[in-house]
């Protein structure tokens, strides 16, 4: 994976997930900002969904486990789109909260890829 990418990803989730805590914590219910913020880390993901799959044909192939890969992959591109569905459904203040960790829990998720990705395994 292009590691200037994962660390786009990385920032945008890590400020998102931080972002919606903060404003969940003092309060706030889910705004269009909040929102937004785990709308656009989906984009990144079904963005490196795209990747991850034309990647081994251009012959650059995950170096790590694929099956741990795809686990987190898909994991991390179901769990924004249940936090904004759950967000909207719910509009209180702990769903915002509960978006933030979701943001942060695929920033972590998103740093595992890349190092299955690049990292040789022995």
């Amino acid at each position: 994976m292009i590691l200037w990418f994962t660390v786009a990803q990385l920032v945008v989730a890590v400020v998102a997930g931080l972002l919606c805590v903060v404003l969940g914590l003092a309060g706030r219910r889910p705004s269009d900002l909040t929102v937004g913020s785990l709308a656009l880390i989906e984009l990144l993901l079904v963005v490196q969904v795209v990747v991850a799959i034309v990647a081994p044909f251009a012959g650059n192939p995950p170096t790590g486990s694929v099956l741990e890969f795809w686990t987190y992959l898909v994991s991390a591109v179901l769990l924004p789109a249940a936090g904004v569905v759950w967000a909207l459904v719910e509009r209180s203040r702990w769903s915002t909260v509960i978006m933030g960790v979701v943001a942060l829990s695929v920033a972590v998720m998103v740093w595992r890829m890349q190092v299955i990705w690049t990292v040789q395994v022995a």
